[in-house]
């Protein structure tokens, strides 16, 4: 959520000559269990996912994930920041809803929808792409200068998603709509973190618009809901204790542990580093569907896997090597956020930018 998609943007940018803040120190100790964190936290949010929809339709699970989160989230930070914090602008809010929509909805929603007929590695495996789908939308719509060490990683991901997703072999019969459901997911993350990085001009601080984005997509999530005629069969008193647990693990773990994490970490460790969660989040997912949920674990999905974390490993090493590549200073600094150097989550949710889950 996801999988990738979240960068330095999720820090203020800092113009061009100026000189850059002391970063806060940490134990190395400290870094590596914060990162251990994210590797558990968002790679479990496919298995939490599939128990929250227990008895759950995958919207109804969106708007009960997200709103309730996003509300926690911005009141934290609002009443934390309560002397500095600034009230947000209508285009402010506005940039937050659509790239929460296109993340949450889009992303985290297809997931879900998909998650209903397809295994939660499976799944994980297929959004771990999203580094490549970033590079090539990246590099189509804006431009972007892809570098042949990630074009390697795109081509070998293709290979990746052909391997698992083909309709033959000992992985079973998926079934076709899931699937694409589940390949057109990180193309809406990648496009909303896209948007978030080059065009929106988002609130801050960061948390603060990552809660707005929430708030936007679980609404977004409940007006699907009710289109789609999800709400008209939920019984609120025959929800599962399963569903139940799998909201709040949502909520309180893969939400708010897993991003004030992730931003802790952006201040105290190299983003190469904490990129690392976009290749080991779908290795844990395939793991947990295994060891709870009973997922068959073939050949074909291993050898899947290896190719997938394979390439995301080329994408973000090539996108981390770009973003440390010197550049002359630029006559007029650009207003806004930085642009996003990899595959961590930016100034927009980022879902785990490993993913949209």
């Amino acid at each position: 959520m996801a999988p990738d998609g979240y960068t330095r943007a999720f820090l203020p940018a800092t113009p061009t000559g100026a000189a850059r803040p002391m970063r806060p120190s940490a134990s190395p100790l400290a870094v590596w269990a914060g990162i251990l964190v994210l590797y558990v936290v968002w790679g479990s949010t496919y298995l939490g996912m599939k128990l929250a929809m227990d008895t759950l339709p995958p919207f109804v699970m969106g708007a009960l994930r997200f709103i309730p989160a996003g509300l926690l989230l911005t009141g934290g930070v609002a009443l934390r920041h309560r002397r500095t914090i600034r009230r947000p602008t209508l285009v402010g809010v506005r940039d937050a809803s659509i790239v929460g929509t296109a993340l949450l909805l889009g992303g985290t929603g297809l997931v879900a929808w998909g998650e209903q007929t397809i295994p939660t590695g499976i799944a994980a495996l297929l959004i771990g792409v999203v580094p490549m789908w970033l590079a090539i939308f990246g590099r189509v719509l804006f431009g972007d200068r892809v570098p042949v060490l990630a074009a390697v990683g795109i081509g070998v991901g293709l290979v990746g998603v052909g391997i698992l997703a083909w309709p033959a072999g000992d992985v079973g019969e998926l079934d076709p709509a899931g699937v694409a459901a589940l390949i057109v997911s990180p193309m809406f993350w990648s496009l909303g973190t896209l948007y978030a990085t080059k065009r929106a001009v988002l609130p801050a601080p960061a948390l603060f618009s990552t809660g707005i984005q929430m708030i936007a997509g679980g609404i977004a999530f409940l007006v699907a809901a009710v289109v789609t005629g999800q709400t008209a069969g939920v019984d609120l008193t025959a929800i599962s204790g399963t569903s139940w647990f799998g909201i709040g693990y949502l909520i309180f773990v893969g939400s708010l542990v897993g991003f004030t994490t992730y931003a802790w970490l952006l201040t105290v460790a190299p983003l190469g580093r904490i990129a690392t969660y976009a290749y080991v989040n779908p290795v844990v997912a395939v793991f947990l569907g295994w060891l709870i949920l009973g997922e068959p674990l073939s050949i074909r999905t291993v050898i899947a896997s290896a190719v997938i974390v394979g390439a995301v490993a080329l994408i973000v090493t090539a996108r981390g090597r770009a973003s440390h590549v010197p550049r002359l200073p630029a006559e007029t600094p650009a207003p806004g956020p930085a642009p996003a150097p990899g595959p961590e989550p930016t100034h927009a949710i980022a879902t785990d930018p490993a993913g949209p889950a």
